[in-house]
């Protein structure tokens, strides 16, 4: 276990790192984001997943590396929605019309604090003030990551508020399992259990529609490459797998094997949702983890949560928190060798 310093913000704020290791795993955790930098499990060699070597690249070309998404992950339409009849905006972030990932300032953007250390665990804490980013009430939110027994990662999320909000969280790692990102994910085996998923329109805004995965290449029920063409290109994954219509105990919801690496990665989740992003545009114009070039393709990225845009939808699963109650998702990233 070690803590040091990371850097600094354009703001001033110290960020720091620590060291975890436990069950096979090692990982370094940033203050700034909750971000997980690195992850690597015994005997591979390479990183499990996405980052950068300097915090100074996260601020200046992260697309979500590791962090903690929110207050509010994904999209939502127009940054609108509606609480007990009362209406609010939050920051549009996303192509100057949406809501995406909590805002230009949102969770994953913040510097959070060392609340507990220890060998292989670390509990990051953050105060999100009334009406930061347009969402009302304060929310006092805390990250525990912990590394346990049979290559787990777990991520503990909780979150509780002082007026009625919105708050659905997610971890934001892409991972490879391959070679760390050097190239694409594209021949990675994928089964998600979902019969359903959400189509979204030409700006990644679910339509409201819930669809059948069945005989469409969404259908990801059997494991199979994540490579699907349309167009003689890749197709770019971007969407809600619909797993449930609430949260519940947690289980076992997805299942990555490498394609040459023999290692595999088990999702397990309390969520009902699954977002699955295929990295179409994680190129960056600076070096990765050990100097990888990343291009497009070259990580994708599990993200369990609350459907998207859920405020705008009824008949989705809702991300709505009142005081007096306890936001909790628990979820955990297997890693094993075939």
């Amino acid at each position: 276990m070690t803590r040091e310093f990371f850097g600094r913000t354009a703001a001033g704020e110290v960020v720091e790192r620590v060291a975890l290791k436990g069950g096979g795993l090692t990982a370094h955790v940033m203050t700034w984001g909750a971000v997980v930098q690195d992850l690597r499990l015994d005997g591979h060699d390479g990183p499990l997943v996405l980052g950068f070597e300097r915090f100074e690249d996260y601020p200046a070309h992260s697309p979500y590396f590791g962090a903690i998404a929110g207050r509010c992950a994904n999209r939502i339409k127009g940054g609108r929605f509606s609480i007990d009849g009362v209406e609010h905006q939050a920051d549009t972030n996303f192509l100057g019309r949406h809501l995406l990932h909590g805002g230009r300032q949102g969770i994953g953007k913040r510097v959070w604090t060392i609340a507990a250390l220890g060998e292989d665990f670390v509990t990051l804490t953050l105060r999100d003030p009334d009406g930061t980013m347009g969402f009302p009430g304060a929310l006092d939110i805390s990250c525990t990551y912990r590394l346990a027994d049979g290559g787990r990662f777990i991520v503990d999320l909780r979150a509780q508020t002082d007026a009625p909000t919105l708050c659905n969280l997610a971890h934001h790692s892409y991972f490879n399992l391959d070679d760390g990102g050097a190239g694409d994910c594209l021949d990675h085996l994928v089964s998600i259990e979902a019969d359903a998923y959400l189509p979204v329109d030409h700006e990644l805004i679910p339509t409201g529609d819930v669809l059948a995965v069945r005989e469409t290449v969404f259908d990801f029920r059997r494991l199979r490459p994540i490579r699907a063409m349309s167009e003689g290109r890749p197709l770019a994954y971007d969407h809600n797998f619909c797993l449930s219509a609430q949260r519940g105990p947690l289980r076992n919801v997805a299942r990555v094997e490498g394609g040459r690496s023999g290692l595999s990665m088990e999702v397990w989740t309390t969520e009902p949702g699954l977002q699955f992003y295929t990295g179409e545009k994680v190129a960056r114009d600076v070096p990765g983890l050990e100097g990888r070039r990343y291009r497009a393709y070259a990580g994708f990225a599990m993200e369990p949560q609350v459907w998207p845009d859920s405020p705008n939808h009824r008949h989705f699963p809702q991300a709505v928190l009142r005081p007096g109650e306890t936001f909790h998702q628990t979820s955990e990233y297997r890693f094993s060798r075939r």
